[in-house]
């Protein structure tokens, strides 16, 4: 995993893009690089509930 794959909640859909970044969290990090707690911005899932957008 890098800084362009794409991670999909399996909750709501929501998409983390690393070319676009989060809310507090800067452009081109990695989903891995995300800290352990994160959680999906739109639902609050975890991180493990994220699958990777092929």
């Amino acid at each position: 995993m890098d800084t362009e794959t794409r991670m999909k909640c399996l909750i709501c859909g929501h998409i983390y893009d690393p070319k676009k970044g989060e809310q507090d969290i800067p452009v081109g990090t990695a989903f891995v690089a995300l800290p352990d707690d994160w959680c999906c911005p739109v639902c609050g899932a975890a991180k493990k509930q994220f699958t990777e957008v092929k």
